[in-house]
């Protein structure tokens, strides 16, 4: 699909008439990062939308990446909702997902009519920038993550990798604090984390969730940066119930 100028790769799952929810991958992923999610999420009678942000997997290349307020990010998810004739529909973001999805549920609250943060971030937190140096010196040290990171984004998986690191270390970046712009989010709200996240404390999901009017938190025992994949037997049956849930 051509959204402003570069092509996206657009997949969608269960019935045309379903609710919608878009689901928006995290800094490294794909439509593959929600593999363990679709099905369950699509069987529940959800018209799920999911894609690859614009330079990731099957999309166009991008020359760099738009942290941390991911303006380029927030152009395309409304172009996307333009180009399908969303009214409104449900967001689900994963990490950078997640800020991209607090930053639009913000700027465009009429359009979202409920949100789920998974690891997201609203500032850069002292335990994120080792984590970062942790998986730069697996992807440059690990051959069967370089062979899974390559199968997902093909010839572009340097520059995929480069785009996010580089981006994430920009001079600015250490200060940046959206916690002002979340009292704009007027939906229902569910903020997840686990509570061993290799990238940020507990604290932090608390903080989205103290900042957002009305917001629920549920920090999951064990769990890690990668829940939606590596838990998702809890994962999915709680996004589901709360997707589903009528709006008081």
């Amino acid at each position: 699909m051509l959204i402003n100028g570069h092509n996206l790769n657009v997949e969608y799952h269960g019935p045309a008439g379903g609710p919608a929810v878009v689901l928006l991958h995290h800094g490294l992923g794909t439509i593959r990062s929600w593999k363990e999610n679709i099905p369950a999420l699509a069987a529940a009678g959800l018209r799920v939308i999911a894609y690859d942000r614009w330079g990731y997997g099957k999309s166009d290349l991008r020359p760099e990446l738009g942290q941390p307020c991911f303006q380029a990010d927030q152009a395309d998810l409304l172009s996307l909702f333009m180009e399908l004739q969303l009214e409104q529909a449900a967001l689900v973001g994963h990490s950078d997902g997640g800020t991209i999805a607090m930053y639009f549920a913000s700027a465009h609250a009429q359009r979202v009519s409920k949100l789920v943060t998974v690891a997201a971030h609203i500032y850069v937190e002292s335990k994120m920038l080792p984590g970062m140096e942790m998986i730069r010196n697996t992807y440059e040290n690990d051959p069967d993550f370089q062979r899974k990171f390559t199968r997902q984004h093909g010839e572009k998986a340097g520059q995929v990798f480069q785009n996010w690191y580089c981006g994430w270390f920009k001079a600015g970046n250490l200060s940046w604090d959206m916690r002002p712009v979340l009292s704009g989010i007027t939906c229902p709200v569910l903020v997840i984390q686990g509570d061993q996240d290799e990238h940020a404390s507990p604290q932090h999901a608390r903080g989205i969730a103290a900042a957002i009017p009305g917001a629920e938190l549920w920090l999951l025992p064990g769990a890690g940066h990668m829940l939606p994949q590596d838990s998702a037997e809890h994962f999915n049956p709680r996004v589901i119930e709360f997707l589903g849930r009528a709006q008081q």
